[in-house]
């Protein structure tokens, strides 16, 4: 249940060490477990906290009383049983703390604001204009300010920023490695300057990553075992969720196929299967006039030649890229999202197809859910994990 023990029980990043018993900290536990019971188990009474808990009745009303003078937990209505009496009932008070997931892109830039249920409270969808990586940091800080206003807080209400980033976040040098279709994006000081612009404390994430834990909570992977996100865009990226834990790798690098070698060795896969590789095998084949790889998709709906010719040359791509991740992980389901996975409708037969030739191993391929949210959903409940024990350390230290 309990998401993070309070710091005096664990001290995060490293490994647990033994505490001195005495009573604040017992308090302080108690009073954690219980808000993490109300977070994940609804609302409930006094009486009902006692019996899931195993807290004494006294132990729990002095729990919720500290609670709710931290400001963390709210009356949420009255039980009224067939016998006995009326009791109160208790929830987290959302707005106690919000956070901001930030999804960088490189054609736009996706904000939101949410309170600690996860309640989005304001978001933007802008186009990436940015020709620098100053010009991009700088649209993501003006981006995250008009959010935040929008949500009617300042930027210090903002307990936590989680920015999901092409690449990979190196973090003893505080900068993005692979990151190409963001030219500069690996500058030293990038990050510094985000920060400092939203004036909260941020943390980066590869953006894959983030969208495999979105889909995982909220989309097609809830429940699988071994989950493959394939984020396929602008790059190639992929994140790997393993009983619901993400598998960032020894250096954070896990799932960066886009780098892999195909056969010949000329081209990596994310120069065959991204989604101007699609719009290269369309021009290739015929196609004329300005295209796009969404541009490209609609034409094959419409029975274009060309068009379709193109999308089957990328589900083969795509099919070599699951029959590599397939032979290494056994992955019970692989999601197609990104921009490309809005095409899954027209990739997973053929793709699917191409895996049999492939490969005797045949996880389950499918379109995510969240589409183009995947990033973002992972990038505030990634923000949330990290915010929730925070705001409870800062507010039930005040009133302590």
């Amino acid at each position: 249940m309990n998401s993070r023990p309070p710091t005096g029980a664990a001290s995060q990043g490293g490994p647990q060490v033994a505490q001195p018993w005495n009573r604040q900290r017992l308090r302080s536990n108690n009073e954690w477990l219980l808000l993490e019971h109300l977070r994940t188990g609804g609302a409930a009474s006094r009486a009902q906290l006692a019996r899931d808990t195993g807290l004494s009745k006294p132990t729990v009303s002095a729990a919720l009383a500290m609670l709710a003078r931290a400001g963390l937990v709210r009356e949420a209505g009255l039980l009224a049983p067939e016998r006995g009496r009326v009791a109160v009932l208790y929830e987290p008070e959302p707005r106690a703390g919000h956070v901001l997931g930030v999804d960088v892109g490189r054609a736009r830039l996706r904000v939101a604001v949410a309170d600690l249920a996860g309640r989005i409270v304001a978001r933007r969808d802008v186009p990436n204009r940015g020709r620098s990586a100053n010009a991009v940091a700088d649209a993501v800080v003006a981006a995250a300010r008009e959010t935040t206003e929008e949500a009617g807080l300042r930027p210090s209400e903002v307990v936590h920023a989680a920015i999901g980033s092409p690449g990979v976040w190196d973090a003893s040098q505080r900068r993005v490695h692979y990151a190409g279709n963001l030219p500069g994006w690996g500058r030293r000081g990038l990050f510094e300057r985000i920060a400092a612009g939203l004036e909260t404390g941020i943390s980066v994430h590869n953006d894959a990553n983030l969208a495999a834990l979105g889909e995982y909570a909220d989309g097609v992977g809830a429940g699988s075992r071994v989950f493959v996100y394939l984020l396929i865009g602008t790059g190639l990226g992929m994140g790997v969720v393993v009983d619901g834990e993400l598998q960032p790798g020894a250096g954070g690098a896990a799932g960066e196929i886009g780098l892999l070698p195909m056969p010949g060795g000329a081209h990596t896969l994310e120069d065959t299967a991204a989604a101007e590789s699609v719009v290269r095998s369309a021009r290739e084949l015929g196609m004329r006039g300005t295209l796009t790889a969404k541009r490209v998709f609609e034409a094959a709906r419409s029975g274009e030649p060309a068009a379709r010719a193109a999308v089957l040359r990328e589900a083969e791509h795509l099919a070599f890229a699951v029959a590599v991740v397939a032979a290494v992980l056994d992955p019970d389901l692989v999601v197609l999202g990104g921009g490309l996975g809005h095409g899954a409708d027209l990739l997973i037969e053929p793709l699917e197809r191409e895996l049999h030739r492939l490969t005797p191993l045949r996880p389950r391929v499918a379109a995510g859910l969240l589409g183009d949210e995947a990033v973002l959903r992972g990038a505030l409940a990634t923000a949330l994990a990290g915010a929730r024990p925070e705001v409870f350390e800062r507010r039930t230290a005040a009133v302590g």
